[in-house]
């Protein structure tokens, strides 16, 4: 299972610092989800070798519309193992499911964001998962909690309806707000989720930074075909 990240100077901790304690709390790895205009610098094979855990680059764009966007994905898609797009509105979100080089709508019920079944069905057909942020409800209290829980509960009916894609995160600033998986599972089954939704959301992480390394190897030519050992570059 993985955790996904705001480092430095996104958030208050390093990129190595965060990799020790997910180490610590036995996670498999963490993706580097710093937005787009707080890059974090860090040496990923270093503190790979150093903690024992995955460390994998990505970002989370933060644009203003949709064009800015666009160009952003152009930008960060080949140097970035994942890459996410910073939702909350409805034109962000209905703009990052209709692209099939975007992985992931962040926290898509923040703000002003919501999901209907028209963008859940748009997310299935070009691979964009859907994230179920966990940090409100962890850090708020009250009626912000109750109703982004309601929303939660809101995006899982159609997610699970449709057997959308989907990962799991507690968006930790600082490795202080680190949870390990099985108090993100117990999180979980208080607000009515199952321990086995969020670990699926969790290892998520993993599976999709696999896939993009995989494609993104030079090996990888298209879905099915691949570089052999006795094919020659023309």
């Amino acid at each position: 299972m993985y955790e996904a990240v705001h480092a430095h100077p996104d958030g208050q901790s390093t990129v190595a610092r965060f990799a020790k304690t997910a180490a610590d709390y036995g996670f498999e790895g963490v993706v580097v989800r710093n937005h787009s205009d707080a890059r974090a610098d860090y040496d990923p094979d270093r503190i790979r070798e150093e903690y024992g855990v995955d460390v994998v680059e990505g970002v989370e764009i933060r644009a203003d519309d949709r064009e800015q966007a666009s160009g952003a994905i152009g930008n960060f898609r080949t140097s970035q193992t994942i890459v996410g797009i910073h939702g909350g509105t409805a034109a962000l979100n209905r703009f990052a499911v209709e692209q099939a080089k975007v992985d992931v709508l962040a926290h898509p019920m923040a703000g002003d964001g919501d999901v209907n079944h028209v963008l859940v069905k748009a997310a299935l057909e070009n691979g964009v998962r859907l994230e179920f942020d966990l940090s409100t409800v962890l850090r708020t209290s009250g009626g912000r909690r109750v109703r982004h829980i309601q929303s939660l509960r809101k995006l899982r009916e159609i997610v699970t309806h449709y057997d959308a894609p989907y990962v799991v995160s507690a968006r930790p600033t600082s490795h202080l707000e680190l949870r390990a998986p099985r108090e993100l599972k117990a999180v979980g089954e208080q607000i009515g989720f199952s321990a086995a939704f969020i670990e699926e959301g969790l290892a998520e992480w993993g599976r999709l930074a696999e896939r993009n390394r995989h494609v993104q190897s030079e090996s990888f030519i298209e879905p099915g075909v691949e570089r052999g050992r006795y094919e020659e570059d023309s």
